[in-house]
């Protein structure tokens, strides 16, 4: 390969996200147990965790959706290659034109699509069917940042970008739900994720120094990890949300 591999393009994981596979396979076997007829996931990137809960649900269809075409490709072309292209399709789109009520609503760090975190919260309200479940994914606060690990986060960082979990699950409530599963990544996922998303460019760079790419991709790949490192390790965590809709 002699140009520079695009970077974050995640390559090297299964999951864009900080997610291990045991408890993938867990979360979706969870959701997979009340027999859903319909999954929908809504800023599905290459949309691995919908496969996995729809090859363990066997009579449900899904639907992905994301506003990357790359990514929308990638899950087109992995849900073919494990035999469930048949019961999947991937919309490239925004969700609120293409996500339709369904008996999982799997959403995980994209409540953007919608807005606010409080506008993704109702939104996956309204199209999750009674009686069944959502899977909810966002960051929260492990304690409040300092002003110099909030300097090295992303542009323009506040400690009002999260709350704490506490404050997380109270806006799920207060959105008509009621929190079923509260659960935290390990640092080991987050490491995963971040290692993975840095390690095409890395390899790349052992042995392409001197090309006319490297020096640019050198800066993201140092930002990248600066950000990770020096910014929110250890501050900011990510909660996985099994949360059930109140019956209106």
């Amino acid at each position: 390969m002699s140009d520079a591999p695009a970077h974050g393009a995640g390559t090297r994981l299964d999951f864009n996200g900080p997610l291990s596979a045991h408890r993938a396979d867990r979360l979706a076997a969870d959701l997979a147990a009340r027999r859903p007829a319909t999954v929908v996931d809504v800023g599905c990137g290459w949309g691995e965790l919908l496969l996995r809960v729809l090859a363990a649900a066997p009579e449900a269809r899904g639907v992905g959706i994301d506003s990357h075409g790359p990514d929308v490709v990638r899950g087109r072309a992995n849900a073919a290659a494990r035999g469930l292209g048949d019961r999947v399709s991937f919309v490239d789109g925004p969700a609120a034109a293409h996500a339709d009520p369904a008996d999982v609503v799997l959403n995980i760090g994209a409540y953007h699509a919608f807005g606010d975190l409080d506008a993704g919260l109702r939104a996956v309200r309204g199209l999750v069917n009674p009686g069944g479940r959502v899977l909810f994914g966002a960051e929260f606060w492990e304690h409040p940042p300092p002003a110099e690990r909030l300097a090295r986060m992303w542009p323009g960082a506040t400690a009002d970008d999260c709350d704490d979990l506490a404050g997380l699950v109270d806006r799920a409530i207060a959105a008509g739900f009621r929190p079923l599963r509260i659960e935290t990544v390990t640092a080991d996922e987050w490491a995963e994720f971040e290692s993975g998303l840095a390690a095409d460019g890395e390899e790349w760079l052992l042995t392409h120094a001197d090309h006319p790419e490297a020096a640019d991709l050198r800066s993201r790949l140092d930002n990248q990890r600066n950000t990770w490192l020096r910014g929110h390790r250890g501050v900011l965590g990510f909660a996985y949300l099994t949360l059930g809709p109140l019956l209106l």
